[in-house]
């Protein structure tokens, strides 16, 4: 967001103000106490209004923000992001002024700025700690998120996020999201409903970090759409239909999935937190469209936008986690095939899975080769940084890959190897790859594999036998 002025630098004749009055700046900044006082007593009157003007004349009043009193909060904004300003904020008390005017303005810009000052004070760990412990200013913030601004949303999303990070308060504002049902209503509306990607994106955050944070919480948002409450009449069910999780993240990944690459990493691994549970799992299964739609979409993704042929191998190091996060979701959703009757994956998926996977797997052993000019000094504490934060992520996406790919290998018909034979997907390059990746864990994965493969191309399977010879003994 780049439309803020610049904070005010003081003219001449308030540096020589400054200096007879024994140092006006905030801090070590330049910035001015008294012009500070007097922006925050302006907001002060405009929420405790003179009551001489009628209520359609206040209320008029309310919606709009003066054009110079914009100006002057937007400098406050953008000077919140120093600390001294912060501290300086928190010291008079601004907080309570800012939740004054969240309580009672309806003036959407001004709603936007306050909280923006707030979610820039927040920053400040002691700030966020103060603020934190607030539970009227908690349960303000919380009410911002049934707000219809996209701004204001997004502003209350940045700043929830903030504090979420935080692990001193984490628990207090998970705790506070738990006892507001209708949060979760909130929530979901956005993700199905706004075009608005950094709000789209924010929220998405704010979602995956809760479920990160508190798996309770995960499984009570997954239950809310489970089932319709009993006891509610039928009439009123269908005024009011339940409202479930995964179809809202899965409308909110496709919306941001062109513009927002970071964003649809965000809704994947929010999808891949689901699975960690039974009923999350369920909740993508269940319902037949929710289960088609999940599949359709993230099959898809890995089959016609990352790591295609033609991008160069690098490419690998920019979807590392959101591949691992799409191929754990399919995963998941192929070994729920025996209970669904509905999702028998066809075999036309799995030879373009199998591409994928192996072209992955390709990829990863050239991004984890070492530049032939690089010197190897062999010591304990060079082993323990080269394994970076990278290479954790390829490991993690390496073990999901390699899971998948033999769940795949052991429902391969001797129809689909062949078509596989013959289409290239599986040609001796690819299944020496898979061979290298899947053994020894998956010998028995392969053993049955090559089988199949001894009726389908003779010569194929000797000469991987040749190639990995442990498999020669054993058939």
């Amino acid at each position: 967001m780049d439309r803020n002025p610049s904070p005010p630098l003081p003219s001449r004749d308030d540096e020589e103000e400054e200096e007879g009055a024994g140092g006006d700046c905030i801090g070590n900044t330049v910035y001015s106490k008294h012009w500070l006082f007097g922006v925050l007593s302006g907001l002060i009157q405009i929420v405790t209004p003179e009551n001489t003007k009628s209520s359609s004349e206040e209320e008029e009043q309310q919606m709009e923000l003066d054009e110079e009193m914009e100006n002057e909060i937007c400098r406050v904004w953008d000077m919140s992001m120093d600390e001294d300003v912060a501290l300086f904020l928190q010291e008079f008390n601004a907080p309570d002024i800012f939740m004054g005017v969240l309580a009672k303005s309806r003036c959407p810009r001004l709603r936007e700025i306050c909280v923006g000052i707030l979610g820039n004070m927040a920053c400040f760990q002691e700030i966020c700690v103060s603020i934190s412990s607030d539970k009227n200013l908690g349960q303000v913030l919380l009410h911002c998120l049934y707000d219809s601004d996209p701004p204001t949303l997004l502003e209350t999303s940045r700043l929830l996020l903030t504090c979420l990070s935080q692990t001193e308060v984490a628990s207090v504002w998970v705790e506070r999201i738990r006892e507001y049902p209708a949060i979760y209503d909130s929530i979901c509306f956005i993700m199905s409903s706004s075009t608005n990607v950094d709000l789209l994106v924010k929220i998405g955050e704010v979602v995956d970090k809760l479920f990160d944070l508190d798996e309770k919480l995960m499984l009570e948002w997954v239950r809310n759409g489970a089932v319709q409450p009993l006891d509610q009449p039928q009439e009123d069910s269908e005024e009011q239909p339940v409202v479930r999780i995964v179809p809202c993240v899965l409308e909110a990944a496709k919306q941001v999935r062109s513009e927002n690459p970071e964003g649809l990493d965000v809704y994947m691994h929010i999808l891949q937190l689901l699975t960690t549970v039974d009923d999350g799992i369920q909740a993508i299964v269940q319902c037949p469209d929710t289960g088609k739609d999940t599949w359709n979409l993230l099959f898809d993704l890995v089959c016609h936008e990352f790591c295609q042929s033609d991008d160069p191998p690098i490419i690998l190091q920019e979807q590392k986690t959101v591949l691992a996060s799409v191929y754990s979701v399919l995963s998941a959703i192929f070994a729920s095939q025996a209970e669904q009757e509905y999702l028998k994956i066809e075999g036309k998926h799995h030879l373009p899975l199998i591409d994928s996977l192996i072209r992955v797997l390709q990829n990863m052993e050239h991004c984890q080769k070492k530049p032939e000019n690089s010197v190897d000094l062999n010591t304990e504490e060079t082993k323990k940084s080269d394994l970076t934060q990278d290479d954790f992520h390829l490991k993690i996406l390496k073990d999901i890959s390699c899971e998948f790919l033999s769940n795949i290998f052991q429902v391969l018909t001797k129809e689909t190897v062949a078509q596989g034979v013959k289409e290239g997907q599986l040609n001796k390059q690819k299944c020496s790859c898979a061979f290298q990746n899947l053994l020894p864990f998956y010998s028995p994965v392969i053993e049955d594999f090559l089988k199949i493969l001894h009726e389908v191309d003779k010569t194929l399977a000797d000469d991987l036998e040749e190639t990995f010879p442990s498999l020669k003994v054993q058939t």
